[in-house]
Formats: C-alpha cells, sequence, structure tokens
C-alpha cells in the first residue's frame, strides 16, 4: 500500500482523508473504514494539505495531533483559513487524554476526538454522525443558494414588470402629445448624465453617494409630464402656438401631476395602516420612497431658481433636486428639438441659452455640471433622435 495515497473502488460511497506519521496506524484505520469509504491517506501535515486540495475531496477528515513538523493543531488552523476548505469536519484522532487538549481542539474547529487506540465501532459511529450532519448541512446550503437565487430572480422579474409598467404610464401623457417622441428617453438619460457629473460636488455628493436615490430619480424622470393626461386635447393637440389663457390651463400639468401622484402615496399609506414612514411594509416604503420622487419631478420641474417659475413659485434649495436636475434636462430637450410650432435649436444656441439661465432658471452649479457634459447630451440627443 502506498502511504500517500489509497485509491477506492468504492467512488460513489464518502471521501475519508486519513492523516497520522505512523504506517501502522495507517495501515490499521484504513482497515477498518475501507469497507465503507473511499480512504485517502497522508503521512504529514504539510502531505494533508497537499492531498485535500487535489480531487475527489474529502468529505471528512481523521487528523492525527502528535506529528512531527507541523501538528495537528497547525494543519487545521490551515484547514479553517481557507475559504474552500473551512467546512470540511475534522476529527482529531490521538493519544492524549487530557481535557484541555481536547477542549482545544474543540475550540479551534474540530467537530468531534477519538482517543487511541481506536475502538471499530466508536470510530464508525463518529464518522457516520459526523457525515449526516454535513450532509444535512450541504442540503439546506443548497437549499438556501436555490432559495436565494429564486428570490432575486423572482425580485428582478418584478423590478422589471414594475419600470415597464411606470415607463408605459409615462407614455400616456407622450402618446397624447404626439411631438416629442423620445423625450422620455432622452430626458432621463440626461438626468443621470448630470447626476454622475455632480456626484463628487460638495452640495450634492452626500445625498448622490446614495445609489438608491439616484436610481429612484432616474426611474421617476419619465414621469415628469404624466399631468398632461388632464390637459384637454384642444390645448395638448394644438398645431400652433398656445394663447397666454391656453397656456395658464397648459402649466396646469406640473400641479395636476403632483396631486396624482400625491393620492397615490396617500394610498400607499391607507394600505400600511396610517404608517406614515412606511415602517408597517417594507415594500410599501419603498414605493413611498419612489412615488415621492417622482411627485417632486412632476410638480418641480417647472420651478425655477430665482422663484419666478410654477406652480408653487419654490425657489433655490427649496425647489427639490430631483425637480431641479429634471428642470434643466426638460429645457436642453424642448430647446434642440424640433416642435410643431417651432424649429430645433442649434447646439450652440441651446447651450448659450441655458448658460444665460444660471442663476435664474436653473441651479448654477447644474449648470455648471451641464456645460461640462454638452458633449455626453449631445451623444444622448442624437442616440435617440426623433
Amino acid at each position: 500500500m502506498n502511504p500517500n495515497d489509497a485509491p477506492s473502488s468504492l467512488p460513489n460511497q464518502a471521501t475519508i482523508l486519513l492523516v497520522d506519521d505512523t504506517k501502522e496506524n495507517l495501515a490499521v484505520i484504513g482497515q477498518i473504514l475501507r469497507p465503507r469509504y473511499h480512504v485517502r491517506v497522508a503521512n504529514s501535515g504539510p502531505r494533508a494539505l497537499q492531498v485535500v486540495l487535489t480531487p475527489p475531496r474529502p468529505d471528512l477528515i481523521l487528523l492525527d495531533v502528535m506529528m512531527p513538523g507541523m501538528d495537528g493543531y497547525q494543519v487545521l488552523q490551515t484547514l479553517r483559513a481557507d475559504p474552500q476548505l473551512h467546512d470540511i469536519p475534522v476529527i482529531f484522532v490521538t493519544a492524549l487524554n487530557a481535557d484541555d487538549d481536547e477542549e482545544r481542539g474543540l475550540a479551534m474547529g474540530a467537530v468531534d476526538y477519538v482517543t487511541k487506540p481506536v475502538k471499530p465501532a466508536l470510530l464508525l459511529a463518529r464518522i457516520h454522525a459526523q457525515l449526516e450532519l454535513k450532509q444535512a448541512r450541504d442540503r439546506l446550503a443548497d437549499q438556501n443558494t436555490f432559495l436565494d437565487a429564486e428570490v432575486h430572480r423572482r425580485m428582478a422579474e418584478n423590478e422589471l414588470i414594475k419600470d415597464l409598467s411606470l415607463l408605459a404610464l409615462a407614455s400616456l401623457a407622450e402618446k397624447r402629445d404626439n411631438e416629442t417622441g423620445n423625450h422620455l428617453h432622452r430626458t432621463q438619460a440626461y438626468v443621470e448624465v448630470l447626476m454622475e457629473r455632480l456626484a463628487s460636488h460638495p452640495r450634492f455628493a452626500a445625498a448622490l453617494a446614495d445609489r438608491a436615490y439616484c436610481q429612484r430619480i432616474a426611474k421617476a424622470a419619465p414621469l415628469h409630464d404624466i399631468g398632461k393626461v388632464g390637459i384637454p386635447d384642444a390645448i395638448l393637440l394644438k398645431p400652433a402656438r398656445l394663447t397666454p389663457a391656453e397656456f395658464e390651463i397648459m402649466k396646469t400639468h406640473a400641479a395636476i401631476g403632483a396631486d396624482t401622484l400625491g393620492e397615490a402615496i396617500q394610498r400607499v399609506r391607507a394600505m400600511q395602516g396610517g404608517a406614515l414612514d412606511g415602517s408597517a411594509a417594507p415594500n410599501g416604503s419603498l414605493s413611498l420612497e419612489f412615488l415621492e420622487t417622482a411627485q417632486q419631478i412632476a410638480g418641480g420641474h417647472h420651478e425655477k431658481w430665482d422663484g419666478s417659475g410654477y406652480p408653487a413659485g419654490l425657489k433655490g434649495d427649496a425647489i427639490p433636486l430631483p425637480a431641479r436636475l429634471m428642470a434643466l434636462a426638460d429645457v436642453f430637450d424642448a430647446l434642440i428639438s424640433r416642435r410643431h410650432y417651432k424649429e430645433a435649436f442649434p447646439l450652440a444656441e441651446t447651450v448659450a441659452i441655458i448658460t444665460r439661465g444660471r442663476g435664474h432658471h436653473f441651479d448654477p452649479d447644474i449648470v455648471d455640471a451641464f456645460l461640462a457634459s454638452v458633449e455626453q447630451f449631445k451623444t444622448i440627443a442624437d442616440h435617440y433622435a426623433d
């Protein structure tokens, strides 16, 4: 018999790695095990660490404590430090009989302790019990892995359905205003560029470091004009410039959108039993956060930095950040796109108009971020051209 390895004709049985520096012990214990298990052997600590890395991987290790050079404690310590090997159960087999030695081994992660000379029935019973425990742990781990994968799959599926539903909802307004084309896609992409550019800015870094918050802003952006569903067709689809009176009616779309989303928020809160912070239902809390962001965008994207916007005449930082981002994205797209009442403005003229609006129409720092991203805006406009 080669003391370093012993092939088995029973590949379907559990594999036991027997580690001992004495040939006689390897022979005796190996003879006990081979009728039931696939046995591999190693006659030193370093050799055991080599064998354990080669197929077939052992299901359990019988490890002698007192070995020259690297003893069993050092071998176990090495095994437990390796993420690929730390879960292999180890039973110490030793001539030591002191309680403190047994406690030391168990504290280091050994699952059991068998003294020499071994009693065959006791050894087999201990091995059988530990293998059953390992199989149970492995089954549980496999089941948990499957359940985790299934949860992630269903969450991804639900997220996709939600995104498609939101896009369909946002498209209701877009389809009624047949001049806007890919406006939703373009403005959403502009907002994402601005957030990326502003992520390191002192005024915005804290807020935009929250990836979930940025995702909510980007996903809510297409809902900015949802209030247009409440605008009469005669005004919304008028193939000419609106009269001042008609424009006043058109301006109400911001308040309509905010009110509609506000009603949705109240419904979510009612479903949660009135928990304003959403603590009664985590999924509801996420819905509230998203709807609140969408409400800020729908109601505030026509507010102006100097307070001259609508519908509430908010000024400066009182305008929610998502609305300030959308304000610039929306105006840029309106200027650079053709409408039934105007031709598209050239890029240079569009940039000049937005620059003049710095500190008046738009947050100055957001304008600066835009000016540093003009080429990205142009690429997006070209990619989603009507």
